[in-house]
């Protein structure tokens, strides 16, 4: 029965993310809420919170996992459309970087959605070579 369930959530995923990377109004900024800020929260905590600290890091990259599996899944990362994400321990580099990028630009970037501000990162962090 699990695994009937796979393949139904993961064509959703693949759906919002594709939406999302159409830059058109995405089904993702009319359902979801998550903005940026509140996947910063976990991200950040991962590393400075010894008592939740683990549990904050599968947060933020369970979430992250599941966006850049949704993009790889629709094709929208690779050198046609200019995100080349690192071959090893990809969930903590878009970690890293998302945290980065958020901070770069605080006050604005925080209100962004969560998915938006992922995309935003990536691109930004991870552009093929030309």
């Amino acid at each position: 029965m699990r695994a009937s369930m796979i393949l139904p959530i993961t064509i959703a995923a693949a759906a919002l993310a594709g939406q999302a990377i159409a830059g058109e109004r995405s089904v993702l900024n009319i359902h979801s809420n998550y903005t940026a800020e509140e996947l910063l929260s976990p991200c950040q905590e991962a590393d400075n919170d010894a008592r939740w600290g683990q549990a904050a890091e599968i947060e933020c990259e369970q979430y992250i996992i599941g966006y850049v599996d949704a993009l790889e899944a629709t094709g929208a990362i690779g050198t046609e459309i200019g995100i080349c994400l690192p071959e090893q321990n990809v969930s903590d580099e878009v970690r890293w970087a998302f945290m980065r990028w958020v901070h770069g630009s605080y006050s604005e970037r925080t209100k962004m959605m969560a998915a938006n501000a992922l995309l935003a990162t990536m691109q930004d962090a991870f552009p093929c070579a030309n």
